[in-house]
């Protein structure tokens, strides 16, 4: 596997985790728990846009990975 697929392979795993985060956030009536899920749901989508930036370097480094 190249960098730039490995890096998407993580980012598409992020947002996984970022959607279960946000759906537990909504389920739960426990008010700390619900802050707790919403802040890494949060943290978790500035680590995705990140990423994202980071794919976009990569894939104008090496055009032949855009798009994979």
């Amino acid at each position: 596997m190249t960098v730039s697929s490995d890096v998407k392979t993580c980012v598409a795993s992020l947002k996984s985790a970022q959607a279960s985060l946000e759906q537990f956030a909504l389920s739960t009536q426990n008010k700390q728990a619900k802050q707790t899920y919403t802040q890494a749901a949060q943290s978790t989508e500035q680590i995705v846009s990140q990423l994202e930036h980071r794919v976009k370097q990569l894939e104008n480094e090496e055009p032949q990975y855009k798009g994979f």
